[in-house]
């Protein structure tokens, strides 16, 4: 796995964008990629021969910046002396998504109206997102808000070895970030099982995701999870406690917390030994996919994935399940 799966996956459900305009929802018949601020990227990046300034990156690239941008600036490209120093610090990334990727981009337009057709199919209520591709700090794959998703194709490229595996990605991306920016729009927020709510935020994300792609996100993490499932949901169970009972309290406890959830999110690179990054992902499919195998009415579950109410009642299934 690379370097760059922390980022392409960690989701943390952020703040609405207020001062913004957001995006109209868009129709799964005629959507399209939105690419205007991945050409104006490009413009820059070869006006500056691959070493734009900061100045050059506020001016030519993130003052213009559609809503898209705007999503993406805040906890990612965070300022454009940052992102000046991602693109000089590895400038062969950037040359790699311009050369190789952004011309698959283009094409993928057919991918995503399938991977919208099926959400719709799903979810018929659902107001799809607008989704934008662009150049962040090659530190995020991908994030969400109100009425947008928003991907980061350095990232995204570095994860494609080929044609193929890119257009995987992009497809998993698609509807894994369409399930935030639902969730978003149906008001699902942390509270005191915060550790809790996030994996079943991302779970969610990732069942659906494979609903309607029919590929599994991550077969490597499936394997070691199914083969070790009972000791890490135990474990999981413990977690869930700790960040509940000890998140908000002193200092102590709250590093305490803080490494009970980077036992299963936000951990690429410092997962506990012998463990993939990111294991939550799949634990929360797993929960979630003990509620649908239970459930008699599937849509019912669907929108649980949006909303995220009764988180309790959620793992309580899983606890239940006879599989």
């Amino acid at each position: 796995m690379t370097k760059h799966f922390l980022a392409v996956l960690a989701l943390a459900l952020p703040v609405p964008l207020a001062a913004q305009a957001q995006p109209e929802p868009v129709d799964a018949l005629t959507a399209e990629i939105q690419l205007a601020d991945a050409d104006r990227f490009v413009a820059m990046f070869e006006q500056t021969e691959g070493r734009p300034t900061a100045e050059e990156v506020q001016r030519l690239y993130l003052d213009p910046g559609s809503y898209g941008v705007a999503v993406f600036t805040p906890y990612r490209i965070t300022s454009a002396e940052n992102l000046a120093a991602a693109i000089a610090a590895d400038p062969a990334s950037y040359r790699k998504a311009i050369d190789v990727c952004l011309p698959q981009v283009r094409a993928a337009n057919g991918d995503l109206r399938s991977i919208y057709l099926g959400l719709q199919g799903a979810l018929p209520d659902a107001n799809l997102p607008q989704v934008y591709v662009l150049f962040g700090a090659g530190n995020s794959g991908g994030t969400a808000d109100l009425g947008a998703q928003v991907l980061g194709l350095e990232v995204l490229c570095g994860l494609a070895e080929d044609h193929g595996g890119l257009r995987r990605w992009l497809r998993h991306f698609f509807a894994h970030e369409t399930i935030h920016a639902l969730q978003q729009e149906a008001g699902a927020n942390a509270d005191d099982d915060a550790l809790l709510r996030n994996v079943l935020a991302e779970g969610a994300a990732d069942f659906i995701a494979r609903l309607v792609t029919g590929q599994e996100p991550d077969e490597a993490k499936a394997e070691f999870g199914m083969a070790r499932e009972t000791e890490l949901f135990a474990r999981f169970l413990a977690d869930i406690d700790i960040v509940r009972d000890h998140g908000e309290n002193d200092a102590g406890d709250h590093a305490t917390a803080s490494q009970a959830e980077r036992r299963w999110v936000g951990n690429y690179g410092t997962a506990p030994d012998g463990w993939p990054g990111e294991l939550g992902y799949w634990l929360g499919l797993r929960i979630w996919e003990a509620n649908w195998n239970a459930a008699e009415d599937k849509r019912a579950v669907l929108q649980r994935m949006l909303t995220l109410e009764d988180p309790r009642g959620v793992l309580a299934t899983w606890a239940a399940r006879s599989d």
